[in-house]
């Protein structure tokens, strides 16, 4: 049924013989019709924009259900294989007529709607009978050019590709692809234009598996049944970054800033290996180090109320399944000290977050207590934990300066079988949140995000803060210090070369350097790109008794929808949404 305004005029007085001929003959099928490829044309703007057409083709794929896309697309039945122009379009349209697989004939006014050539204000639509689909155009990632050439068009795609990120699956119902995994540019290139670059074009060479649905939070997903919005666990396992994706065959499709595929069978999806377990100590290490962004450890009034809570668990429960996966993954992992972030910032009491993260490790384990803790305002903070029966921690813990952010925490702790102590020192940068940002704080076309000149800063005031340190510190010699934690910079940003031109060394970068061919040690996914945000940099004492620096993949690779907001696992996968880093060292 035609609903639209400016269709009544047309559908009320168009349909009579007796009084227009010559429009009735102009809207029989098979007569003279605009090709959809001139629609189209050769460039990514239709030159027909704001003229009404009549077309003909073949449904292909019908998005007029409830959360749909309010329209269908429409396929020219025979389309040269050598044109370079789409012979596709969306109608767009609140018209109940056709259904897929037949050929209808519509008339309608061309626009371009962000990027998407479409059909509206439909003033007419016929059926003219069934027609097969059109065959599939084959087609591969990574593009050799924009895909606008078959925009609305079925295609299948050729080589498996690669899930990178489904951060948006359980409220929009999609997944991102890829033929090869993403590095953030700035993980292995200096920051600057051509790091810019880089990023465009691996954001170019993303392909969205969609559900073909505009609505919010799914129930269900036309390409992956064993989704289920009521028990979202049950597709965890397929929804692993580098999950390989085959059979895709669907309607590529522009919406939303992204190019689409919406599918019309189901895809077949192999998850890699589950992940490893924690690495075993080096021959000769007598001391580990875990660095971890915790993800937001809050515990409501740490007496089972206080929820939901301003940054972490909604509920009790919540914070019980999440405390039980860092403490199982922190355990595995056989550390003797830890360095952590985001912890909340409620004191260190027995109802303190800290605590009760501590009493969940087990009984020998013991938090620092920094002397001026009243420096630390934020919602958020540093701390360090260790084992109170293999090391002693000596002297005051103490903040440094935080330079306008979070203060970072620092301790001297030793081996309880003696030996030189270790500076451990617990870092949180300044975030790329690009909130508030302005002048030298804001995006600075290089790739390094907002706030970079904050980060920088910081860095700065840590290792001059640190130099002084050791003047004070001269009477009780160093093994040399690890500064460690979540810096919010990828490994070649400003604020990693900062604190390498003063003699510390990024150690997982060290033994397993980043490079386009490989890279298998990283921290954290944005936007299904992988990099290093933690780091662990090494003094020039101490960098030479590190014997290992890896990542633990157990996190980062894992879908959302596996942590313990909804999905309820003994596994320690996905206890945060950061890496842990693990570094050996010999004292």
């Amino acid at each position: 049924m035609i609903t639209r305004p400016e269709s009544i005029f047309i559908r009320l007085f168009c349909c009579s013989v007796l009084v227009f001929p010559a429009l009735a003959a102009a809207n029989t099928c098979g007569q003279s019709a605009t090709v959809i490829t001139e629609v189209q044309g050769n460039t990514d703007t239709s030159a027909l924009v704001g003229q009404t057409v009549t077309v003909e083709g073949v449904l292909t794929q019908d998005s007029r259900q409830t959360g749909g896309f309010s329209g269908f697309y429409l396929q020219q039945a025979n389309t040269p294989a050598a044109s370079t122009r789409s012979s596709a379009l969306f109608v767009y349209t609140r018209h109940k007529g056709g259904r897929s697989g037949q050929r209808l004939r519509v008339t309608g006014k061309v626009k371009e709607h962000y990027g998407l050539t479409e059909l509206v204000a439909v003033s007419d639509l016929k059926v003219c009978g069934t027609h097969a689909l059109p065959a599939p155009v084959e087609m591969s990632l990574p593009w050799t050019r924009t895909p606008e050439s078959l925009e609305n068009m079925r295609v299948r795609i050729n080589d498996p590709l690669k899930i990178t990120d489904s951060y948006q699956l359980t409220r929009f119902g999609d997944v991102s692809l890829a033929a090869k995994d993403p590095l953030i540019s700035t993980e292995f290139m200096a920051p600057g234009a051509a790091a810019l670059h880089h990023a465009d074009l691996a954001s170019l060479n993303t392909l969205i598996l969609d559900d073909g649905h505009a609505r919010r939070n799914p129930p269900s997903l036309n390409w992956l049944p064993a989704y289920n919005a009521a028990q979202p666990g049950s597709a965890v396992s397929s929804l692993v970054a580098g999950t390989q994706v085959r059979g895709l065959t669907g309607v590529l499709d522009y919406r939303y800033g992204a190019w689409r595929l919406q599918p019309d069978q189901i895809p077949s999806l192999k998850p890699p290996p589950l992940p490893d377990p924690a690495p075993t100590r080096p021959t000769g290490s007598n001391l580990r180090v875990m660095t971890l962004n915790l993800n937001n450890l809050f515990n409501g009034d740490g007496r089972g109320q206080g929820f939901p809570t301003s940054r972490g668990a909604e509920t009790q429960a919540q914070y019980q399944r999440q405390l039980q996966r860092l403490s199982s993954g922190l355990n595995q992992a056989g550390a003797d000290l830890l360095a952590l972030s985001e912890l909340e910032n409620d004191g260190y009491g027995n109802n303190s977050a800290i605590a009760q993260l501590a009493a969940s490790l087990g009984p020998h384990w013991r938090f620092v207590v920094p002397v001026n803790s009243a420096m630390q305002k934020d919602a958020i903070r540093n701390g360090l934990l260790y084992r109170e029966d293999r090391v002693n921690a000596l002297g005051p813990a103490q903040y440094l300066s935080g330079d306008g952010g979070r203060p970072a925490l620092t301790q001297r702790f030793a081996l309880k079988s003696g030996g030189l102590p270790l500076r451990l020192v617990s870092v949180h940068l300044k975030s790329k949140s690009c909130r508030n940002a302005r002048g030298e704080n804001a995006q600075q076309s290089d790739g390094q995000g907002c706030y970079n000149a904050v980060r920088v800063k910081q860095a700065k005031t840590l290792h001059k803060q640190l130099d002084q340190l050791g003047q004070l510190d001269k009477r009780n010699a160093l093994a040399g210090t690890l500064i460690t934690g979540d810096f919010n910079s990828y490994s070649k940003e400003q604020p990693i070369s900062e604190l390498a031109r003063a003699g510390y060394t990024s150690m997982v970068a060290h033994f397993h350097p980043c490079t386009p061919a490989r890279c298998e040690h990283y921290s954290y996914r944005f936007k299904g790109a992988r990099g290093s945000l933690d780091h662990a940099l090494a003094s020039t004492a101490l960098k030479p008794r590190v014997l290992s620096a890896r990542v633990w993949n157990i996190n980062a690779d894992q879908p959302r929808m596996a942590d313990y907001r909804s999905h309820s696992s003994p596994q320690s996968w996905r206890s945060s949404d950061h890496n842990p880093l693990i570094t050996d060292i010999k004292l």
